[in-house]
C-alpha cells in the first residue's frame, strides 16, 4: 500500500499541473490524500466537471426534490447512482473537516441544534466541501 501511495505522489509530482491541482484541493481542510486523488481521477484534473453543482450531483450529494403533480410531495432524497467511492471519501472527510474547520463545526451544531437530521446536516457539510474544492481549482489558489 505504502509503495503504491509513493508511486502515485511520484507521478503527481512529475507533472506541474497536477501538482498544482493536488496542491489545491487539499488546501481545503478535510480534503486528504486519498480524497484529492480521487477528485482529479473523477474528474481528469477538472477538465470534465468544474462546476460544483454538477460534480455533487456526481458525488451523489445534492439532494432531489420528490414530487408528482401538484398534491405529491415527499422528502428530498439523493440519488442513487453515483460516485460511491467519490461519496464515502467525502462522508469521511466531512467528518474530518466537522472535527477540524469552525465555521463547519459551528454550522453543523446550530443546525442539529436547530432539530435537521445529522446526515443531512453531514451532507450539507460535504456539499460545502465540494464548492470550496471547486472555488480553489477555479480561482487557482489555496484555501
Amino acid at each position: 500500500m505504502k509503495s503504491v501511495e509513493a508511486k502515485i505522489i511520484e507521478i503527481v509530482n512529475a507533472d506541474d499541473n497536477l501538482k498544482q491541482l493536488y496542491k489545491f484541493i487539499t488546501s481545503v481542510v478535510g480534503i486528504g490524500f486519498v480524497t484529492g486523488i480521487n477528485f482529479i481521477i473523477y474528474t481528469n484534473g477538472f477538465s470534465v466537471m468544474n462546476d460544483c453543482r454538477k460534480l455533487a450531483c456526481y458525488c451523489g450529494v445534492a439532494p432531489f426534490e420528490y414530487s408528482s403533480g401538484t398534491s405529491v410531495r415527499g422528502k428530498t432524497k439523493v440519488h442513487s447512482m453515483a460516485n460511491k467511492k467519490l461519496k464515502c471519501n467525502l462522508h469521511m472527510a466531512s467528518l474530518t473537516a466537522v472535527k477540524l474547520d469552525v465555521d463547519l463545526k459551528q454550522y453543523y451544531e446550530r443546525k442539529v441544534a436547530e432539530g435537521k437530521n445529522k446526515m443531512s446536516v453531514l451532507n450539507a457539510v460535504k456539499n460545502k466541501l465540494i464548492a470550496r474544492v471547486v472555488s480553489c481549482v477555479n480561482k487557482q489558489k489555496n484555501m
